[in-house]
């Protein structure tokens, strides 16, 4: 993820967040409406209504969006550090194996030159 995009989303997720507070003062607003003496205003709780749910709906999709976006984000899927590492012990371990070996041989040698 690069910080463009990185940017990005943490736009959209700041724009959430204010999207939830308006959303908690809408829910205050319906309420205290609600709890009015005079009696609820109906064009005023369904206009309240109308905008807390347009605003979770606009919520919802934006941190579903979000949360695929992020799981889709793998920064070490194409990494190969783990099958790089395994190759290089392998060859460590052959380049051990030989000079045991080349020890070896001029054990032999060694043995055979002085018979």
């Amino acid at each position: 993820m690069d910080s463009q995009s990185q940017n990005t989303s943490l736009q959209r997720l700041h724009h959430v967040e204010k999207r939830i507070i308006r959303v908690l003062e809408l829910a205050g607003s319906v309420m205290d409406e609600l709890s009015n003496s005079t009696g609820p205003r109906i064009e005023i709780l369904n206009n309240h209504c109308r905008e807390f749910m347009q605003s979770i709906k606009d919520i919802q999709v934006t941190l579903r969006e979000e949360i695929k976006s992020a799981c889709e984000y793998r920064p070490f899927e194409k990494c190969d550090y783990s099958s790089r590492i395994s190759n290089e012990i392998c060859f460590k371990k052959l380049e051990y194996v030989i000079e045991q070996l080349d020890g070896m041989k001029q054990s032999i040698d060694q043995y055979y030159g002085a018979v």
